[in-house]
């Protein structure tokens, strides 16, 4: 792990821990024995079709971070049914993958999940969820997402 990624992630871990987004905990357990790997508890927004259901999502970042993108999936007995979220907990957002910048941080992809779940209206799992789901790499980085619209 290189000094320069090590650094940004402590600036972050701290960023999170004393300015959450939202509705968004860290678990601190999860950051005890490796700061590569992160559990952030979620609560779903007050007023929106997932108020009062938790969530977890799980970060996981390779030495290359912030240049490339963190790996962000939902995990845990919980996974929304979104039209965005496959029922393995794997992301279908842009920002995670072709459009992540090393300017974007986990409070930056943590807002847009939060956004993108308030602003769902029907509860409901992608069209090809089965399919993928199937044949899916276990890392939702190795997906070659089609975005189309607002939707995958």
């Amino acid at each position: 792990l290189n000094v320069d990624m090590l650094s940004r992630l402590h600036k972050e871990l701290l960023a999170l821990q004393n300015d959450p987004p939202p509705g968004m905990t860290l678990n601190e357990k999860s950051v005890q024995n490796t700061i590569t790997q992160w559990i952030i508890d979620m609560e779903g927004a007050s007023g929106t079709i997932y108020e009062g259901e938790r969530f977890q999502l799980l970060f996981k970042f390779s030495s290359r971070y912030p240049f490339d993108s963190p790996q962000v999936m939902f995990t845990g007995e919980n996974i929304p049914i979104h039209p965005h979220v496959y029922s393995n907990g794997h992301i279908c957002m842009s920002i995670l993958t072709e459009d992540w910048s090393p300017a974007l941080s986990v409070q930056s992809v943590c807002l847009s999940i939060i956004s993108m779940l308030s602003s769902c209206k029907e509860k409901r799992r992608p069209p090809d969820n089965s399919f993928y789901v199937q044949t899916c790499n276990k890392n939702p980085k190795k997906t070659k997402w089609w975005y189309h619209d607002d939707t995958c």
